[in-house]
């Protein structure tokens, strides 16, 4: 586990572009160029394994971005754990981040990681479209991409819980 630095750059344009359409990322009505967001990427034999991005605001931080490339080793977790241990020692209370209702693997994970669901953005999909049209109209499982769901993590409780 490590900071991002520029080298790792051509990876993440690469794997964001393959899994999410390019390196722009919207949540709640504000479009985030990843690759200029701090992060942490994780390895595993010597090999590039996740990768998670951030955005710190006071503090708060927004987890913007989480892509493990071998699941199921742990590596979502320990990244996710990266950004929660440099988000208070910077003094943020909470963590938080945005997930669309179809996808419901994110759902599992996070609130297994111990997030709770926060807030309900009814139909925000649309409006983040006009940001990024290249947002499918139908998702994982075949659900319609229609909400977000944001979800938290109190920073202020003592260690984190393992998601699995």
């Amino acid at each position: 586990m490590r900071p991002l630095s520029p080298e790792d750059l051509p990876w993440m344009r690469e794997l964001f572009t393959e899994r999410w359409g390019g390196v722009v990322s919207v949540s709640r009505g504000v479009a985030h160029d990843t690759t200029a967001l701090p992060g942490f990427v994780a390895h595993l034999d010597g090999v590039r394994a996740g990768v998670v991005t951030y955005r710190p605001d006071g503090r708060e931080r927004e987890l913007v971005t989480l892509d493990s490339v071998r699941q199921g080793t742990g590596v979502g977790t320990a990244l996710v754990d990266a950004v929660a241990e440099a988000a208070r020692a910077a003094d943020a209370v909470r963590l938080w981040l945005v997930t669309t209702n179809d996808n419901l693997r994110a759902l599992r994970f996070y609130q297994r990681y111990g997030f709770d669901l926060a807030v309900l953005h009814r139909d925000a999909v649309a409006r983040s479209r006009a940001l990024k049209p290249s947002i499918p109209a139908t998702g994982l499982d075949g659900i319609p991409i229609r909400h977000e769901l944001e979800l938290e993590l109190d920073l202020r409780r003592a260690g984190s819980a393992t998601a699995g």
